[in-house]
C-alpha cells in the first residue's frame, strides 16, 4: 500500500482484498468492497445533512456499526470525527465539548440527553432514528482531496494526570499506526483481530487500519468482560486479541477452565503488562504478549514482536522513529539512567499535529512524553513511571510502578496502585490501594514485611488500604488522581501505628 490518507487506505484495501471479510460489528458483516461503498455513501449522507469538509462531528457512541461508519464516512468527506468517552458526564462532558466545539453530534439517546444537559446546542443525530445518517445503497461520491497532514480525528487523552486534552490526529497518523502495528504483530490476511476496547481510543480505532493494511478481518466487541473474554474470542475465531496491562491480571484471576485454551488466539497486543505476568499468561492461555510504547499523540515508536520480547520491557525503537532519554535540562543521559522519554518521527505526519489550541509542531520535532524510562544497553527501553506519578520521600525519588510490582508479588494481592500522600514532615508518604485476590485475606503488616524484602526501606509503603476495585478509565488506566484526592481515610492501615484518617 502506498497511500497515506484514510480514504486511500480504504480504496486500496477494497481493490486488493475485495470480497474478503473486513469487519464484523454486532449483526453487521462487511467485505472490503462493501466497506468502501459504505464509507462513500456515509459521506454522502453526512453531506446531505449539511456536513462539509473540516466540520467537526462529535460521537457519543458505544462500539457499534454507526461509529465505524461515522469514522470512515468523515474521513472520506474530509470532515473531522471527534469520538468522546461515553462515560463522560456533567462538567467533564461540558469541558470536552467546549474544547472540541463540534458542529454536529451523533449519539445514543441517553448520551444525547447528557450532552444537552452539558450545554450542547448544535444539531444532534440519534443512533437508530430514521433521520440519522447511515450508508445508502448508491456508490457514493469520490473521496475528498484530503492531505496526509489534514486532521482526520480529534481524540481526547484519558486525563489520568490532568484534564483531558484534544489531540489533532492527521490522516497519515492512522495509516502509519496500521502499518507499524501490523508489522509488530506479524499480521497476515488469515488473521482475525478481536478488540473489545472502546473505539473512542486510538488502540481500538487503529485495529481497522491494521486489518486494512494486510487484508485481515476485524471483529469489534461491545466491552471487555474478564469472565467472557476467551469465549468471545473463540466465537469469532480470533487469532489476535487486544488487551491493556490492567486486563491481564483480571484474566489470570479467573478460575481456570477449558475456555483458557479453547480458542485460536496466539498473540495479544498488551502494552504496560507487568513483566512477571508474561510467562504465566503464555503458559495458561497459549498467547504471547506483545508490548510497546505509543500514545494518542505519537505512534508505535517502541515495540516488541511475538518472537522477540523481554518481559517488563517496552521494546526497541521501530523503523522510522527515534527515541532518547533526557534529564530535566533535556540533556541526554547515559544508558541505565532514568530520565524522560523523548520521541520523534521520520515519517511525515505519523505523529499528531498537536493539541487543540496549541501551535502545530514541526513534523520531525522531538516530542516530550511525560514518561520516565531507562534505556538499557542494547537499545531496550524499560518504563519506570509517569513523571507526575513519581513519589518523593526522604530525599529519594520512588517509582510507583516499582512499588506496585513489589506489592503485586504478594500472593494475596490481585492488583495495586501506589501514590503519594502528604507527610507530617515534608515531601510524601507512600500509600497503596490494594485489590485482594478472591478467597484470600490480606494482612497489611505482612504486606509491608514482604515489600521490605523487595524494596529499599524508603520505598516501603506506610499506608495500605484494601479496596474492592481500582478506579479505572474506560481504557483501563488507573485514575490515580481519584486515589490521591481521597488520600488517607479511616479505613487506611498505617504502618507507624498512628490512627489513620
Amino acid at each position: 500500500m502506498t497511500g497515506t490518507t484514510v480514504p486511500e487506505l480504504v480504496e486500496e484495501a477494497a481493490v486488493r482484498f475485495g470480497d474478503r471479510v473486513f469487519l464484523r460489528v454486532g449483526d453487521t458483516t462487511r467485505t472490503y468492497a462493501q466497506s468502501r461503498a459504505a464509507a462513500a455513501s456515509m459521506a454522502a449522507a453526512l453531506a446531505a445533512r449539511g456536513c462539509r469538509p473540516g466540520d467537526r462531528v462529535a460521537a457519543l457512541l458505544s462500539n457499534r456499526i454507526e461509529l465505524v461508519d461515522l469514522v470512515l464516512g468523515c474521513a472520506w468527506l474530509g470532515a473531522v470525527v471527534v469520538p468522546l468517552n461515553t462515560a463522560l458526564r456533567g462538567g467533564s462532558l461540558r469541558q470536552v465539548l467546549d474544547t472540541a466545539r463540534p458542529r454536529f453530534l451523533y449519539a445514543e439517546a441517553e448520551s444525547a440527553a447528557l450532552a444537552a444537559a452539558a450545554g450542547y446546542r448544535g444539531p444532534v443525530w440519534v443512533a437508530g432514528d430514521a433521520d440519522a445518517p447511515r450508508p445508502g445503497t448508491g456508490a457514493g461520491p469520490a473521496p475528498a482531496r484530503v492531505r496526509p497532514r489534514d486532521t482526520a480525528a480529534i481524540l481526547f487523552t484519558s486525563g489520568t494526570t490532568g484534564r483531558p486534552r484534544g489531540v489533532r490526529c492527521p490522516q497519515a497518523q492512522f495509516v502509519w499506526w496500521g502499518r507499524n502495528t501490523a508489522s509488530a504483530l506479524r499480521l497476515t490476511p488469515d488473521d482475525v483481530l478481536f478488540t473489545c476496547l472502546p473505539m473512542f481510543h486510538t488502540n481500538a480505532l487503529n485495529t481497522l487500519a491494521q486489518a486494512m493494511t494486510v487484508g485481515a478481518s476485524c471483529v469489534v466487541g461491545t466491552r471487555f468482560s474478564a469472565s467472557r473474554h476467551w469465549a468471545q474470542a473463540s466465537e469469532c475465531g480470533a487469532t489476535v486479541v487486544y488487551l491493556l496491562g490492567a486486563m491481564v491480571p483480571m484474566l489470570l484471576a479467573q478460575s481456570p477452565g477449558p475456555q483458557d485454551r479453547d480458542h485460536r488466539a496466539t498473540r495479544s497486543l498488551a502494552p504496560a503488562t507487568p513483566g512477571a505476568l508474561w510467562e504465566p499468561f503464555r503458559e495458561r492461555f497459549g498467547v504471547t504478549l506483545v508490548d510497546g510504547f505509543g500514545s494518542t499523540e505519537t505512534n508505535l515508536v517502541i515495540g516488541t514482536t511475538p518472537e522477540e520480547g523481554r518481559p517488563g520491557r517496552m521494546g526497541t525503537v521501530r523503523p522510522g522513529f527515534g527515541a532518547c532519554v533526557v534529564d530535566e535540562a533535556l540533556a541526554p543521559v547515559p544508558d541505565g539512567t532514568p530520565g524522560e522519554l523523548l520521541v520523534r518521527s521520520h515519517r511525515p505526519y505519523a505523529f499528531s499535529t498537536g493539541y487543540l489550541g496549541d501551535p502545530e509542531p514541526a513534523p520531525d520535532s522531538w516530542r516530550r512524553t511525560g514518561d520516565r524510562v531507562i534505556r538499557e544497553p542494547g537499545g531496550w527501553f524499560r518504563f519506570v513511571d509517569r513523571i507526575k506519578d513519581v513519589i518523593r520521600r526522604r530525599g529519594e525519588n520512588i517509582s510507583s510502578c516499582q512499588v506496585e510490582a513489589a506489592v503485586r508479588s504478594h500472593p494475596a494481592v490481585l492488583e495495586a496502585a501506589a501514590f503519594p500522600v502528604a507527610s507530617e514532615l515534608a515531601e510524601d508518604e507512600v500509600m497503596v490501594a490494594v485489590v485482594v485476590r478472591p478467597g484470600r485475606v490480606l494482612d497489611p503488616a505482612d504486606l509491608t514485611r514482604h515489600c521490605a524484602l523487595e524494596l529499599p526501606a524508603f520505598a516501603v509503603p506506610r499506608y495500605v488500604e484494601t479496596v474492592p476495585a481500582l478506579p479505572l478509565t474506560e481504557t483501563g488506566k488507573v485514575r490515580k488522581g481519584v486515589l490521591r484526592d481521597r488520600g488517607v481515610t479511616p479505613a487506611t492501615w498505617d504502618a507507624s501505628g498512628r490512627r489513620a484518617g
